[in-house]
């Protein structure tokens, strides 16, 4: 009875900590690597997208932090574990829609690390 009431506060405590948790992450990943970004100032939603490539116990873990407009000159950010070649099919297509490239390219890894926003 004791690990079923552990396991069920483990799930609580992980559902009221996750936002902390994907700030720390952001934050950890922005520390490690410079990252390159791909700004679309123009785009009515995405107004700007970093990749950042970081090692973690010898292995390499790819990251994307997308800035989502918010109000004129805000935007709010969110971070996604991606696969190698985001980076690369992003770059190619952003600048006749960051909001396509997105959607194609980006979104699919929503579930990853569930530190992205709700779009249903």
């Amino acid at each position: 009875m004791k690990k079923i009431w552990m396991s069920v506060l483990g799930c609580l405590m992980g559902f009221m900590l996750q936002a902390q948790d994907c700030d720390e992450l952001m934050d950890y990943v922005k520390k490690q690597d410079y990252g390159t970004t791909y700004s679309s100032p123009l785009s009515d939603a995405v107004t700007k997208v970093t990749f950042y490539e970081v090692t973690i116990d010898y292995r390499t873990h790819y990251f994307a932090i997308v800035c989502f407009k918010s109000g004129y000159i805000g935007c709010d950010e969110y971070i996604y574990k991606v696969g190698s070649t985001t980076q690369t099919h992003y770059a190619v297509h952003y600048l006749n829609s960051a909001g396509k490239a997105f959607w194609k390219y980006i979104r699919p890894y929503h579930k990853n690390l569930k530190c992205s926003p709700s779009f249903e």
